[in-house]
């Protein structure tokens, strides 16, 4: 294959995530590629966004392996990747990203991939001055803004207790990767050091804003602990998530039960094969389009320290928007100039939490934040 010409290439373009990515970029006046397993199903899913035939993109069919994925990217500037579970099918892309040299973003939540990710191609990234940044989602990157908000707004902040939810229900992919996560091991950060949740751990938070409380879980641990971890400010980070639909959250507190005692002692590929048909049962299709005055979303961060306090709370809409906005976003600024940090590191330490705030708000996705201070 030719060098492309496209700067931005959309891998797993034919997921629900992958299509708003490609929709942004189209907003934002980027060409790409719109790249996945079955050209015709990519197609099928591109041409239905808004506005499609003024964008400058064309369909690509790649096989999922290191060579294709490499000769697919050489020429390129940007992966933005959503074929997950990325445990499974994230090395190979990672591997391509770095062979042809182009910068790597994902959406993925799997603690377990973050920490491969870091230690086994981390430091190859930043010897050639390219970013390796996961977790470039609205579960992650948006809480991650609220924190850095709160943390430059009072100095000796050093403890981060952070709530996201959201009213819709998980995609596809989405499903796919939260019953990957359930079987694997969940971190907080404690005084630096990672600490494992305990596998049952449910919590019912208070939801700023409103009477009810929420049932919320541990969310795989979320990207919080790992990028805190290299933040001098920061040595204690909890984070709770979930939907607001109550039946949702029992549903999969139920299932946590079921894969702890049933699947978790299952050979590896019978734990797969059974991980995925319960996957199938939830979410076998694609859901309905975001609608922004029902699929609303809550960042919520409490950061505090000896002898202050101080309560961010972000309201937003469509959290698939703002992730693709995100991915968009932050593929825009890695084609006009080099990012903050290179290497394994997260949105905001690439390209700074006002910029990536300020491109939400140009959008419509979050309202100003609402800034509480004790001291």
């Amino acid at each position: 294959m030719t060098d492309t010409k496209k700067p931005v290439i959309v891998y797993g373009a034919s997921g629900y995530t992958g299509r708003l990515i490609c929709e942004y970029l189209r907003e934002l006046g980027i060409p790409f590629i719109a790249a996945g397993r079955d050209a015709q199903r990519v197609r099928d899913v591109v041409e239905r966004i808004p506005g499609i035939e003024n964008a400058d993109y064309e369909v690509v069919e790649v096989d999922h392996d290191v060579a294709s994925l490499t000769d697919l990217f050489r020429g390129a500037k940007v992966v933005c990747n959503t074929v997950g579970p990325f445990i499974k099918f994230g090395p190979q892309t990672v591997e391509a990203c770095l062979a042809a040299g182009v910068h790597y973003l994902d959406t993925t939540g799997e603690q377990d991939w973050m920490m491969l990710a870091q230690e086994k191609w981390g430091p190859a990234f930043a010897d050639k001055g390219l970013l390796l940044s996961p977790c470039v989602a609205q579960m992650y990157t948006t809480g991650e803004i609220a924190a850095n908000i709160a943390l430059e707004t009072m100095p000796g902040l050093d403890t981060l207790d952070m709530l996201v939810l959201w009213k819709g229900f998980p995609t596809y992919a989405s499903v796919q990767t939260i019953f990957t996560i359930l079987k694997a091991d969940w971190y907080f950060l404690e005084n630096n050091q990672y600490v494992q949740w305990p596998t049952m751990t449910a919590t019912e938070c208070h939801v700023p804003g409103q009477h009810a409380t929420a049932l919320t879980l541990p969310w795989g641990g979320t990207s919080h602990p790992i990028w805190f971890k290299s933040d001098p400010r920061v040595a204690t980070v909890k984070v709770y998530g979930g939907v607001f639909a109550r039946e949702v959250m029992d549903n999969v507190v139920a299932m946590t039960k079921m894969i702890d005692t049933d699947i978790k002692p299952l050979p590896f590929e019978e734990q797969e094969a059974a991980l995925s048909k319960m996957a199938e049962s939830v979410q076998g299709a694609m859901p309905p389009r975001e609608n922004p005055r029902l699929n609303t979303s809550i960042d919520s961060v409490y950061a505090s320290g000896p002898l202050g306090r101080v309560h961010v709370l972000l309201h937003g809409n469509c959290n698939y928007k703002q992730t693709g906005l995100l991915q968009a976003f932050c593929a825009m600024s890695l084609l006009q100039q080099p990012p903050r940090r290179a290497g394994f590191a997260s949105a905001c330490q690439a390209f700074g939490h006002q910029a990536l705030y300020g491109a939400m708000r140009q959008f419509g996705l979050v309202l100003k934040p609402i800034v509480t201070v004790h001291d």
